[in-house]
């Protein structure tokens, strides 16, 4: 099997710990979730270089609040550490290849670049206004 199962105590150390993720959010009773299972699963053999993960939505909700997953399948995209798609409903083959080979072409660099000044914007006011 070429999909990870995430959970709750590995899915932090999971986006972190690899440079491309891609994650679905999916549920047992979806329809769409369950076609689009296949597809995501034969999509991922062809990619060993990318983690691919599945987060079970019944299985760890409150994970699934946390990041605010409203609709399912929802797959979201990491690069980096940083989230850098995110998007509900099922996607056919051609598509996710296609999401996978822009994903893996970003230079992780400039993606973590321009994930920082939103951070250091929020430091430096916090420090303008002690």
């Amino acid at each position: 099997m070429a999909t990870d199962e995430l959970t709750e105590e590995n899915f932090a150390a999971t986006i972190t710990d690899n440079e491309t993720v891609l994650v679905d959010f999916w549920a047992s009773w979806c329809g769409p979730c369950l076609r689009f299972g296949p597809v995501y699963e034969k999509v991922s053999e062809a990619h060993p270089d990318v983690v691919f993960g599945k987060l079970d939505t019944e299985a760890y909700g409150q994970l699934a609040g946390a990041l605010q997953i409203q609709a399912i399948p929802t797959l979201m995209a990491f690069r980096g550490g940083v989230l850098v798609y995110r998007e509900a409903g099922a996607m056919n083959a051609a598509g996710l290849e296609q999401l996978v080979g822009a994903v893996a072409a970003l230079d992780v660099d400039e993606v973590r670049r321009q994930a920082t000044p939103a951070a250091e914007a929020g430091e430096a006011g916090e420090t303008g206004a002690s």
